[in-house]
């Protein structure tokens, strides 16, 4: 069982601010650069932490068309060739610098609605090194998660948000993790949040009881 303050740590920014949002409207995602048994994969990966959450998919998103987008490629100038791409991501050719001189893996930019809620999410990620030697199950499951609220910039610096059942080798969810997310997109609960006695309210959902579905469970892949 986490703490208030490891739950809070979630969702701390590097310069101490309590920054959290989770999404105000269906996940409309879409996936570049994979194959179709990997883009099932994605997909499926999605679909069981949207379900966890008690939150919706759609096929559209009535603004954006697609609301998630992952782009998965092997050099950070790739993006640089996809049309209309600068559209949606302010000043790309000097992030796409900034990254590369960093050697960053991945890059994830959220938009926001009015109500300060998740509107979009733009994931990039080069598949090179490390990355590309992760289960195509793992990253999948890696990528909802991270995808589904803002978490903070150290959130999973040292513990991976998944685990290994030792028995079956399956990757899961870690289920303080399955917790927090199922909390967070509790009806009750605020679509954003700026203060830390959130993850007060937070940690109080995590003590209550909860009988899930009979065919509930953290999500998992094989």
């Amino acid at each position: 069982m986490m703490t208030p303050a490891e739950i809070e740590a979630l969702f701390t920014r590097a310069d101490g601010a309590y920054a959290f949002a989770r999404w105000g409207r269906p996940i409309a995602p879409i996936v570049f650069g994979v194959e179709d048994e990997t883009l099932k994969t994605v997909k499926g990966a999605l679909e069981a932490v949207v379900t966890l959450a008690g939150h919706q998919m759609a096929e559209t998103d009535p603004e954006l068309g697609a609301n998630l987008m992952l782009f998965f490629f092997r050099d950070w100038d790739e993006l640089l060739e996809v049309p209309d791409l600068g559209r949606l991501i302010p000043d790309l050719d000097p992030l796409v610098a900034r990254l590369k001189q960093a050697d960053a893996s991945q890059y994830r930019a959220f938009r926001f609605d009015d109500q300060g809620g998740i509107q979009a999410c733009f994931t990039f990620l080069r598949m090179s090194g490390d990355m590309a030697r992760l289960p195509a199950e793992t990253l999948a499951l890696t990528q909802a998660v991270q995808a589904m609220l803002t978490w903070g910039d150290g959130a999973f610096a040292e513990i991976s948000p998944l685990a290994v059942l030792p028995d079956t080798g399956a990757t899961i969810l870690r289920p303080e993790i399955a917790g927090v997310i199922a909390a967070a997109y509790d009806r009750m609960m605020p679509v954003a949040a700026a203060d830390s006695s959130h993850a007060l309210r937070l940690f109080a959902r995590l003590q209550a009881p909860v009988t899930p579905p009979a065919d509930d469970a953290a999500p998992t892949t094989h």
